[in-house]
């Protein structure tokens, strides 16, 4: 039969799995500190790139500019 646990133990139990996680992390030299840092230096650098992307002329957008430079060329003699 199994045994009833009541809340309290079951927070327990949680309390103490988490305290062990964090210990194994920190015992690899890993902190959580350390990793938002590094999550936030990433979030600022796709933020920076995702403001040049939207500065970029698309492919398509260039190729159809050249063709018509091309034309105006043409019609004007230009080499």
């Amino acid at each position: 039969m199994a045994k009833k646990v009541t809340l309290e133990q079951l927070a327990g139990m949680v309390k103490w799995g988490f305290d062990e996680v964090h210990t194994k992390l920190e015992e690899h030299g890993i902190r959580f500190d350390k990793i938002d840092k590094r999550f936030d230096k990433i979030d600022k650098e796709l933020v920076a790139i995702r403001f040049q992307l939207t500065e970029v002329v698309h492919r398509n957008e260039f190729l159809q500019l050249k063709e018509e430079v091309e034309k105006i060329k043409a019609k004007v003699g230009v080499k």
